[in-house]
């Protein structure tokens, strides 16, 4: 009676020693994510047609965005002069992705984010592009895979 949740509590434990590990040895050994990872986004300023649908359905409005007409006074629409995204709000939501109707701001697999400052999390337009991690696939619809 007194010994039998002890003698239960002890064969868990051993099985668990047993059992193979299940840990990454982080940051030696590199974890993949799956597909619908939503991690930090990725512009591509040059499919931009400066709609501001992704800062209007943010719901943390940690997006700005400005345009200025464009340079060729034969074509219509808005060239991307400045586009920021405040990452000590931004709640990796994917909202902002799916509305584009471009594909201009996709998310990748990074997540490694880590900064000294809050200031050092506002990122601008050419960090954003130059994020060198890879858009996730889902989010890659001109693509073949």
């Amino acid at each position: 009676m007194f010994g039998g949740g002890v003698l239960k509590g002890l064969t868990v434990t051993l099985k668990e020693m047993i059992r193979p590990k299940v840990t990454t040895r982080y940051p030696d050994e590199t974890y993949t994510f799956p597909n619908r990872f939503r991690g930090i986004q990725k512009l591509y300023p040059e499919k931009c047609i400066v709609c501001n649908q992704c800062a209007m359905v943010c719901p943390t409005q940690c997006i700005t965005i400005r345009g200025k007409p464009h340079p060729d006074p034969a074509k219509k629409g808005k060239v991307l002069e400045a586009f920021e995204i405040h990452f000590d709000t931004c709640i990796l939501c994917d909202l902002c992705t799916e509305v584009c109707p471009t594909e201009a701001i996709v998310m990748t697999n990074r997540f490694e984010l880590a900064e000294y400052t809050r200031d050092a999390l506002q990122k601008d337009m050419t960090w954003l592009t130059e994020n060198p991690a890879e858009a996730r696939e889902v989010n890659l619809p001109w693509r073949k895979t």
